[in-house]
């Protein structure tokens, strides 16, 4: 991290919002063995610009993890490129384009990596929803409100595919039920066809499921995707949350994987909370007196959700060849 000659009120913030970063136990990851892969959603992220040390602390958080995948960023990019600065010149991101209707809310997807530990594969689109011939037009009957992003990556000898989204939340569950079955089929025809850049899949962002065991839920489970299992029960450190709201009661934020070999998730996984509760803003913010509301402005509403995942398959792939030979 490259913090710089920052003022002795941010030094003082960067050490308390390290101590409660400890608290996640996010365990370090291992050049080609492990990766840590986190999704967050930091709201209005350039609609409403950050202070500086709120820019520091942002910095701080994405750089436990070496890929990110951030929804709600706007069609601003001032701030995150300042967050960029202090991440270091190791880090790349790709982005997508914005739409500028309500709908679109003029928001990006991006992914946020570090290139010492993963790499960019090539791949790099929009998911666009299945079209229909209508005279001399191919259209959608159904849209995605902001279209979903997929990129190609390796690390280590693994390479897998992200899909991030921001589903939309709507004016009725139905309708986010409808756009999450319209993103689950098309990852399901796209990933039978042989022709798919990979099969190793990770999904994530905010997906709008208030709790896994909703039949929202269902719909994301119902074409092969699953819950990795140490984000079955949510958890920060020691402590079990039921969400990654700030009143830790909606489970909003998903990573869920479609996996050639399970086993590369491991058993390491959880949410970081930088918030802890309204008594302790003042820490970070001293002398602001922010409200809860002001202080998502400055931070976000949601917690960052995080996997380790294990990126040395040979071993695996030496077992496969083995035993296919039935030796």
């Amino acid at each position: 991290m490259h913090h710089g000659d920052v003022t002795p009120e941010i030094a003082e913030g960067l050490l308390i919002l390290r101590e409660r970063i400890a608290a996640a136990r996010i365990p370090s990851s291992a050049l080609d063995e492990s990766i840590n892969i986190a999704a967050w959603n930091i709201r209005e992220f350039g609609r409403v610009h950050r202070t500086e040390p709120a820019i520091h602390y942002l910095a701080e958080i994405l750089g436990q993890f070496d890929l990110i995948a951030l929804v709600e960023l706007r069609d601003d990019l001032t701030d995150l490129g300042r967050v960029l600065c202090y991440l270091g010149p190791e880090w790349r991101v790709i982005f997508s384009d914005w739409i500028e209707d309500a709908g679109g809310n003029k928001e990006r997807v991006a992914f946020l990596f570090d290139r010492r530990a993963v790499i960019h594969n090539g791949l790099a689109a929009e998911i666009d929803a299945p079209r229909a011939k209508e005279a001399k037009e191919y259209l959608a009957t159904q849209s995605f409100w902001r279209a979903p992003y997929m990129c190609s990556f390796r690390a280590g000898n693994f390479d897998f595919l992200a899909i991030a989204t921001h589903i939309r939340w709507g004016d009725t569950i139905e309708s986010r039920m409808a756009e999450l079955e319209l993103l689950s089929d098309w990852i399901d025809t796209r990933f039978k066809n042989k022709f798919a850049e990979d099969h190793d899949l990770i999904v994530m962002g905010d997906l709008n499921t208030p709790r896994i065991t909703d039949p929202i839920f269902d719909i994301l489970l119902g074409h092969g995707l699953k819950i990795p299992q140490p984000l079955v029960n949510l958890t920060v450190g020691d402590r079990i949350i039921e969400g990654t709201n700030l009143g830790f009661n909606a489970r909003y934020d998903q990573i869920l994987h479609r996996a050639t070999i399970p086993e590369n998730f491991s058993n390491k996984g959880g949410a970081l909370d930088f918030y802890i509760d309204d008594a302790s803003i003042e820490a970070l913010f001293p002398g602001k007196n922010y409200t809860r509301d002001k202080f998502t402005y400055q931070m976000s509403d949601h917690l960052p959700i995080w996997i380790q995942v294990k990126t040395d398959i040979d071993g695996y792939r030496l077992d496969q060849i083995v035993q296919d030979a039935g030796r």
